[in-house]
């Protein structure tokens, strides 16, 4: 996937977060009894993979990015990833700053001076492994489907390359394999899951941001980590619900 973002200053996200709270209100108030809401984990004893990442342990490494492109024989361009880290930079004129130069694999430089930056942090991405994911909805021939375990996947062999799912992603977590002419995103390493083994990205991060686990296991990791911290979920208000929580996610994040 190709990294291309858009600056925009705190006032913008506040205008058009209040613009779309309004348009739910508006909405709910002349369809009271159309609202959707958001499903739990299926019930079973089955393992249910989530996804917790901790920016306050985030240092921009990109080794998850590095090491998934390695274990994924991801193409090198800079214009593939499964996951990849961006840099947040807020200035003190409210401005959003968002840079992620190959997936952050080639480091990152602030864009304005020092003095000039009222707070900066780094945030992973990957795909969300949404329980009602719209990529496997909008797939024509099944071949984005999800696991028992609840990780998102793409049959390649029965992929046609039409790109719906792309579109319909709204994580931007899925490309198309230039040479294979089929989607492409993060599995989790399912195959190493499969194994017994952590996924590749976990491995790799030096700082321990990266956890994941069986929600359906109150006692494991990922549950209790999501449990004791201050997690939450991004676009939380499309209703895909998906698994990947964030700690200390800021309101800037998008």
């Amino acid at each position: 996937m190709a990294i291309e973002k858009k600056n925009f200053s705190r006032r913008d996200f506040i205008k058009h977060t209040s613009m779309f709270a309004g348009g739910v209100v508006f909405v709910s108030l002349m369809n009271p009894m159309k609202v959707v809401y958001a499903t739990k984990k299926p019930e079973g004893k089955g393992k249910w993979y989530g996804i917790a990442i901790d920016i306050e342990k985030c240092i921009g490494c990109a080794n998850c990015a590095r090491t998934c492109k390695i274990e994924n024989d991801v193409h090198k361009e800079p214009f593939f990833f499964r996951n990849w880290v961006e840099q947040y930079t807020i200035t003190n004129d409210d401005e959003i700053l968002v840079s992620s130069p190959n997936g952050g694999i080639d480091g990152f430089e602030q864009p304005v001076p020092e003095e000039d930056i009222y707070k900066t942090f780094f945030v992973p991405k990957m795909c969300n492994h949404c329980a009602k994911s719209p990529c496997t909805q909008v797939c024509p021939v099944g071949a984005s489907f999800e696991s028992p375990e609840g990780v998102a996947l793409v049959d390649q062999t029965y992929c046609i390359g039409c790109g719906y799912c792309v579109q319909a992603c709204p994580y931007g977590c899925r490309y198309i394999d230039p040479e294979k002419g089929v989607v492409d995103k993060c599995t989790l390493c399912y195959h190493r899951l499969k194994d017994g083994l952590d996924p590749a990205c976990m491995m790799a991060c030096p700082t321990h941001a990266r956890i994941y686990g069986d929600l359906n296991d109150k006692e494991s990791e990922v549950s209790l980590f999501i449990k004791e911290h201050n997690c939450a979920v991004l676009k939380q208000q499309l209703n895909t619900v998906p698994k990947l929580y964030y700690n200390a996610l800021s309101q800037e994040v998008h």
